[in-house]
């Protein structure tokens, strides 16, 4: 068996030979064939091409080149080719050849639209903020709106420079563009204005800034951090969502007005001023500071990190200054002087009988008072509660909001005109300034908006009696204010 397949093998082997043999010499018989051409490639199909974005930069599509989509952001695209989709060019030109064939949309914004005889829009032709440019009597397949003022994106697109130059290297200021030195200038004519007409404010914000510098830094880096959640909860709280766009207002001029505090304690210790109050000097300092602010803002990566380190620093010195001067208007009691005439007072009122003549009051008093407890303030404000549910039922206020602004109302007119409330009036509780002067109505207006703030931290501000040694909540602390507890008999004001 083993032998015979031998045999069978060597013969196919010799005829496979001889039939390449008689092939090889049929092929030497036949003329020499002329090479192939090289024939161009095929143009892709449609299914074949690709989406194609360009953002900074222009781009050409060749006459016989085809794209799925066009997008160019800030660039302009020239159109030649064919595209299946939609072409969007945004803060740019677009430029469609005679031999431009779009399938569908053309829309251009904030750019010039330029439209060849023989060009093809077969869908809608949208130009916003912009100017189209096209031959008499070319009409795209669907509608053709023109959106807008022509100026807008050629007024947009002069920033374009000022982003790819000045934002992406990290600075502020690009030295070539002439446009941003007129900023420039109007910022020094404004910082001037409003250093003059705000002398106080900025003076008291240099004053923090050269005493304590990093402490200001500080704050103001804890202000920033917390301005976002503290909106956020304002926010969800509805209440306090009146309070978030003055807020907002009210950090915004503190980095103004600390900003230039900044520029002006960045002048001062290199040409120190014969006096703060010197309006002449002050004025110097804030040039000299501006200047030199303005070189580091064209410097590659330091004038950003340093424009975002000096408006830090100015929000907190703002927010250091403010505080200080309200520790200013609200000072701590004088005990030392009143607690002699005061305690025979309270002693003798906590003795008489009831229905006694009550002693008359020593002004500021009060604060010798001993402080109520959060327990006495929560049944106070208890009972205040019932009263006001009581009012909104009879006046049939229907709206939840309504009733908070109604128990608000409440309590600033009660402490404006009584210093309590009635339910205050029930559990012998008294609201005093810190100085030991009555409650005005600033005070209460102030204290009274600050209390939902202390209520929308979920109720921190109010629970910080239970460890602030003078018993004090929050709105108590911005208000400058304390609870007292009286005898039963202490008048009213």
């Amino acid at each position: 068996m083993t032998t015979r397949m031998m045999l069978w093998m060597l013969a196919g082997a010799v005829i496979s030979l001889n039939a390449d043999n008689a092939a090889a010499q049929a092929r030497s018989n036949q003329p020499p064939a002329t090479p192939p051409v090289a024939e161009r490639p095929a143009e892709p199909e449609r299914g074949e091409a690709h989406p194609i974005v360009r953002i900074f930069g222009d781009y050409t599509l060749g006459a016989r080149d085809t794209a799925r989509d066009l997008v160019v952001i800030w660039g302009s695209a020239t159109i030649e080719g064919h595209v299946e989709g939609d072409v969007v060019v945004v803060l740019g030109a677009a430029h469609l050849t005679g031999t431009a064939v779009l399938d569908r949309d053309l829309v251009v914004v904030g750019g010039t639209a330029t439209i060849e005889p023989g060009s093809v829009v077969s869908r809608d032709l949208v130009v916003v903020g912009g100017a189209l440019e096209s031959p008499t009597g070319f009409v795209p397949g669907g509608d053709q709106t023109v959106i807008g003022p022509v100026g807008t994106g050629e007024a947009v697109r002069s920033f374009v420079p000022w982003l790819t130059q000045g934002v992406l290297w990290g600075r502020l200021i690009v030295p070539s563009l002439g446009w941003i030195w007129g900023v420039v200038g109007v910022l020094l004519v404004v910082y001037l204005a409003l250093g003059a007409v705000f002398d106080r404010p900025v003076r008291a914000c240099v004053q923090t800034l050269i005493e304590k510098p990093l402490t200001a830094f500080l704050a103001g880096l804890l202000v920033l951090l917390l301005i976002g959640p503290i909106s956020f909860l304002l926010t969800v709280s509805i209440v306090g969502l009146a309070v978030v766009p003055f807020l907002l207002a009210s950090i915004f001029v503190a980095g103004i007005l600390g900003k230039i505090g900044v520029l002006r304690w960045i002048g001062g210790s290199l040409f120190p001023e014969q006096s703060l109050e010197h309006r002449l000097h002050s004025g110097r300092s804030l040039v000299i500071g501006f200047i030199l602010v303005s070189l580091v803002y064209m410097v590659p990566l330091l004038g950003i990190v340093s424009w975002a380190t000096l408006g830090t620093l100015g929000l907190g010195a703002s927010t250091l200054a403010f505080f200080a001067g309200f520790r200013r208007e609200n000072p701590a009691p004088t005990v030392g002087r009143a607690s002699a005439t005061v305690a025979p007072a309270y002693q003798q009122v906590a003795a008489a009988p009831s229905g006694s003549e009550a002693v008359a009051p020593v002004a500021g008093d009060l604060t010798l008072f001993p402080r109520a407890t959060f327990l006495q303030r929560v049944a106070a404000f208890g009972l205040d509660l019932v009263l006001v549910l009581m009012i909104h039922g009879l006046l049939d206020l229907h709206n939840g909001g309504r009733l908070l602004i109604l128990l608000l109302g409440y309590h600033i007119v009660f402490w404006a005109w009584k210093g309590t409330t009635v339910g205050g009036i029930i559990c012998q509780l008294r609201l005093v300034r810190t100085d030991g002067t009555p409650v005005r109505f600033a005070d209460a207006l102030v204290r009274g908006l600050s209390t939902v703030f202390s209520f929308a931290v979920l109720g921190l501000g109010v629970l910080w009696v239970l460890k602030d040694p003078e018993r004090q909540a929050w709105h108590d602390k911005i208000a400058g204010t304390y609870v007292v507890k009286v005898p039963r008999n202490w008048p009213l004001p």
